[in-house]
């Protein structure tokens, strides 16, 4: 990643601590059906064909999960449109392939990353220690889904993929640091909250 979350992210998550649950929901939800359209659309690879359908397993255990804690704090389910962040990155996705999936399984490990770096900086500050804990056990599933995104973009290039991953490293790290009018779990830094 190119950028820290910013403590005012912090603070704003911490503070709307619903809508960042809501969200982290969508969130695992859309995972797992990015990972089923890849799986539908690259039938050809028994690796990549492997590793979706874990990664598909474990995304739906996790908004499982997240649904049970939504529950236990009678947070009822609203409505909640996406945040900037995946739309921003996707927006440069190459349009031939192999180079498209590349791309896509790029974004899928900076989505990850971001997502473990979140779930660490959360799990430091808010009071809910059950919500803490589970913060804290989700981080070794994303850091493992981040490597696989990377080691899978790189086994269908035949070239480095160094360059691809530098380039959304530094679009993902402006869609971080620069400012969001809407808090996601992804979002930048929040202003007119």
């Amino acid at each position: 990643m190119g950028a820290r979350t910013s403590q005012a992210w912090v603070n704003a998550a911490v503070n709307n601590l619903p809508l960042i649950i809501q969200d982290h929901a969508n969130c695992e939800k859309k995972a797992a059906g990015t990972a089923m359209n890849l799986i539908f659309r690259y039938e050809f690879s028994y690796d990549l064909q492997r590793k979706l359908a874990q990664l598909i397993r474990e995304e739906m255990l996790h908004y499982e999960q997240v649904l049970g804690i939504m529950n236990e704090r009678g947070q009822a389910w609203k409505y909640l449109s996406a945040g900037r962040y995946a739309k921003g990155m996707l927006k440069h996705k190459r349009t031939y392939e192999p180079a498209a999936m590349v791309d896509v399984l790029i974004i899928g490990a900076f989505i990850e990353a971001r997502s473990c770096e979140r779930f660490a900086a959360l799990s430091e500050v808010i009071n809910d220690e059950r919500l803490a804990k589970y913060y804290r056990y989700l981080l070794k599933s994303e850091s493992r889904h981040f490597e696989d995104y990377l080691a899978l973009a790189q086994s269908l290039s035949d070239d480095s993929i160094d360059e691809r991953v530098a380039f959304f490293k530094e679009v993902e790290a402006e869609l971080i640091s620069t400012p969001d009018t809407e808090l996601r779990f992804h979002s930048g830094d929040p202003i007119a909250l």
